[in-house]
């Protein structure tokens, strides 16, 4: 099948179709060339995308990489036929930028001067924050310029250097749990308990587009969910629904849920 046919397939349109189309061609070129290739960096969303192309164009000889476990924005890398995963380099290196720890800096400060400097998004992977500090997960076709050019968020002067991968600091994560029930594991059900509204609330929410899960979005609040799936709504946060118990005398089921703070 070509790409116009997969693409049309997926439903891809505007900036999503120019993105996958950018997947399809690195894969291709593994493919045609049997080096190994790989994206740019992939939000969560688009690497379900991603990933969606290429199993509907039966390509699977790829790993995703992010620069750390638990990395949240991953690039595919693609694999010639010699190439094994464990043996996967993905074109990533590490950056820290340190400032004074009066200095109030945040991740919109320090993405917001990467763009000013002419940084596209996909070029940039997770900002890790910390203690006068961030650490970052970057393309190697823009490190030495950042190395040279990256001297400042807004008025907050940067010292940026160069690090090893064992060097990352990722901050912990941070959850707080909710316990409580609910009439079912409809998607509206389990929205209303983890983002704390009502149920009519949240199905508008789902109707209106405004929600993912597992970075899909869904549309239909009777959505079933299951144990481990994630919920992301714009505006409102994220959570896991960490575990499912039994059910309860008057028919209601059990449920802990991890919101991300």
């Amino acid at each position: 099948m070509d790409k116009t046919k997969l693409l049309d397939r997926l439903g891809a349109v505007g900036d999503e179709r120019l993105l996958l189309a950018k997947v399809l061609d690195r894969a291709g070129r593994t493919q045609n060339q049997n080096i190994p290739v790989s994206t740019d960096f992939l939000s969560p969303g688009e690497q379900v995308r991603a990933a969606d192309l290429l199993r509907l164009a039966g390509i699977s000889g790829y790993v995703a990489a992010g620069g750390y476990e638990g990395a949240e924005r991953r690039l595919f890398v693609f694999l010639p036929d010699w190439q094994e995963p464990e043996d996967a380099a993905p074109p990533v290196r590490f950056l820290r930028a340190a400032y004074r720890a009066e200095d109030s800096v945040n991740h919109r400060d320090l993405l917001g001067s990467l763009m000013g400097l002419g940084i596209v998004r996909e070029k940039v992977g997770d900002i890790l924050m910390g203690e006068a500090r961030a650490d970052l997960i970057v393309m190697d076709t823009v490190a030495d310029f950042l190395l040279q050019n990256w001297t400042s968020a807004g008025r907050t002067r940067l010292k940026v250097s160069e690090i090893e991968a064992s060097g990352l600091q990722p901050p912990e994560i941070r959850c707080r749990e909710i316990r409580d029930t609910v009439s079912a594991l409809r998607l509206d059900a389990v929205a209303a308990s983890g983002f704390r509204t009502s149920r009519g609330k949240a199905a508008e929410l789902i109707a209106a587009g405004r929600v993912q899960v597992n970075w899909r979005e869904c549309t239909k609040p009777n959505k079933l969910l299951s144990e481990g799936d994630t919920v992301s709504a714009r505006g409102l946060g994220k959570f896991r629904l960490s575990s499912v118990g039994g059910t309860t005398r008057k028919g209601r089921v059990s449920v802990v849920i991890q919101v991300y703070i």
